[in-house]
């Protein structure tokens, strides 16, 4: 008689002994088929695992209660359960609360039509989830980690969410802050090391008076206390021989990526009204730098993101889009296309003759000046990652001019206290987990 078939739904990022508990008491009923979940579903309802599918499903095979592992492309189980028709499904019962709810309701459903049946072991408790969250961080903060992460982050989700962190607190803000809405956790998936805001915070105006090495420096200190994927900002990248070393340094630090605007000489910022004296690369030698710096790379998956300047020179759609094709077949891995109108409307035109092209690759948005703009109307255009360049930095300098006036005025602090968080939420903030 041939062997029942159990159903075991798993993301499997990091095994502790509640999964091996789970597996062990599944294959009593019966040959265990894992439905592993891939990156993008698990991304439907939290953050990536730090091992991609591929790696887990490694780890799945060799456990010995496991026959076989197939993908499940989704957090909901049917289309899997429809396909295999297991006898039974066996899921910890934790899952009677929370976000998966609603997925056990339309398994005990499907299970109906064949008389298969739910069996929910109780949920393995004493785990400590502290220990966990350190084994992860320590994990995340690997640097080939680092690295790898943007690009899985970018197959995996609707959109990436990235925002500006311009010194080490705002890094710790960056990678700790979520909010709760729908019942889904929100959160940034990265940083990006602005060059303005890198200049602002040292007294420097914005025109690569800060060199890549004290940049660099300064983005350590940041690396240091965080976990997630930064993306830096390299101007026009500088002189195309000085390229590899600077991809070198940024890889060391575990950046995911690199930004390259096509602009020469003297940086002007290219929100500024007045842009007569900008100068855009030719496309042909632009190109060539795209390629010096995929030549130089040690990881496939550090990401090279062409920055398109004709729409802030005037130049148009047309030219913007003879460029996005150069620049893709140079070996692109996105294009940011920049725009410094109020509306989306010209990021929208480009988006939607980019994606005629077959060398479409994702489209980077930086909603500086068009703010009104949805992240779901981006993602409904084509865009796959957003860049807020410099809100936190034109944040904090009201709010500490303000707090400066107020003592001012009033020749001590209780005043200002009023209106600043206690010095115990930034000692909680950065203390040591």
């Amino acid at each position: 008689m041939k062997n029942k078939i159990v159903y075991v739904g798993l993301s499997a990022d990091i095994l502790h002994k509640g999964h091996i508990n789970i597996l062990k008491t599944a294959s009593t009923y019966g040959d265990v088929i894992v439905g592993l979940l891939t990156d993008k579903a698990i991304a439907s309802y939290k953050n990536i695992p730090f091992l991609d599918y591929e790696k887990r499903k490694v780890v799945i095979e060799n456990i010995k209660y496991v026959k076989k592992v197939i993908p499940q492309t989704k957090l909901d189980y049917v289309e899997n359960l429809n396909l295999i028709k297991p006898h039974y499904v066996v899921h910890g019962d934790d899952w009677k609360h929370g976000v998966q709810k609603k997925t056990r309701k339309r398994v005990i459903k499907v299970l109906k039509k064949w008389s298969g049946k739910l069996i929910e072991p109780k949920y393995t408790k004493n785990i400590s989830s502290t220990s966990i969250k350190k084994q992860i961080n320590n994990i995340l903060s690997l640097t080939q980690n680092r690295v790898s992460r943007l690009k899985r982050l970018i197959k995996s989700k609707d959109i990436v969410r990235i925002l500006e962190s311009h010194n080490s607190l705002t890094g710790i803000i960056i990678d700790k802050i979520n909010v709760v809405k729908n019942k889904k956790k929100v959160e940034f998936d990265g940083m990006w090391s602005s060059s303005l805001t890198d200049s602002a915070t040292k007294g420097l105006p914005d025109n690569s008076s800060l060199s890549f090495s004290a940049r660099i420096s300064s983005l350590n200190d940041i690396m240091d206390v965080t976990t997630k994927p930064l993306v830096f900002d390299a101007d026009n990248g500088g002189q195309i021989e000085h390229l590899p070393f600077l991809v070198r340094s940024l890889e060391r630090s575990g950046v995911s990526a690199i930004i390259m605007e096509d602009k020469v000489g003297l940086k002007k910022n290219s929100l500024f009204k007045n842009q007569s004296d900008t100068k855009q690369d030719k496309p042909q030698l632009f190109a060539k730098k795209i390629k010096k710096i995929c030549g130089s790379r040690r990881s496939q998956d550090f990401m090279v993101i062409a920055r398109i300047e004709s729409f802030i020179v005037g130049k148009g759609l047309k030219d913007a889009l003879n460029r996005a094709e150069i620049y893709s077949k140079a070996g692109a891995d996105a294009i940011l296309i920049h725009s410094k109108e109020k509306t989306p409307a010209e990021i929208f035109s480009f988006a939607k003759e980019f994606r005629k092209s077959k060398n479409f690759i994702p489209l980077v948005s930086v909603p500086s000046t068009y703010s009104k703009v949805y992240e779901k109307d981006l993602i409904k255009n084509g865009f796959k990652l957003v860049i807020y360049a410099n809100q936190l930095l034109r944040s904090a300098y009201p709010a500490m001019q303000n707090t400066a006036k107020t003592i001012l005025k009033n020749r001590r602090a209780f005043e200002a206290d009023k209106k600043i968080i206690p010095i115990k939420e930034i000692i909680n903030l950065i203390k040591n987990d």
